[in-house]
């Protein structure tokens, strides 16, 4: 597929999940992906979910309220799709808003998102979690 059709797929999969449709999102992966979010395990949606990607965006639902993606660039070479922008939300728990600027990186294969990585402010994305003030 063309670097212009790889990056509407991956805009496609943002608009699917800002509007809550995770079956959409779903729907734009291939069966085999891979998908891993950097940050440590106290964040119940950072780790590797490859096999289990499902269960990556059911705990996005289950500590976050009003999870949006906000994208201002994508950089397409080839088969890779690279995204920069911003994930807000409120912590559940402690009803904590953050908002945290985010790199991510696609690889398509055959029009599906073959593999995803995320990276992000997670110190901040902690702090959210924690209820605790981050120091700078």
């Amino acid at each position: 597929m063309s670097e212009q059709a790889n990056t509407a797929v991956i805009q496609n999969t943002y608009a699917a999940f800002n509007s809550g449709d995770i079956q959409g999102v779903l729907a734009n992966l291939d069966s085999n992906a891979n998908w891993v979010n950097y940050g440590p395990a106290a964040v119940p949606y950072f780790g590797d979910f490859t096999g289990r990607i499902a269960d990556f965006f059911t705990a996005i639902g289950q500590t976050d309220l009003g999870g949006n993606v906000a994208i201002d660039r994508y950089i397409a070479s080839g088969d890779t799709v690279v995204s920069q922008g911003r994930y807000t939300a409120t912590v559940r728990s402690t009803g904590v808003k953050f908002d945290e600027p985010i790199v991510h990186v696609f690889t398509l294969r055959d029009g599906k998102i073959a593999s995803w990585n995320g990276y992000g402010d997670t110190a901040a994305v902690i702090a959210a979690h924690t209820g605790k003030a981050m120091s700078v």
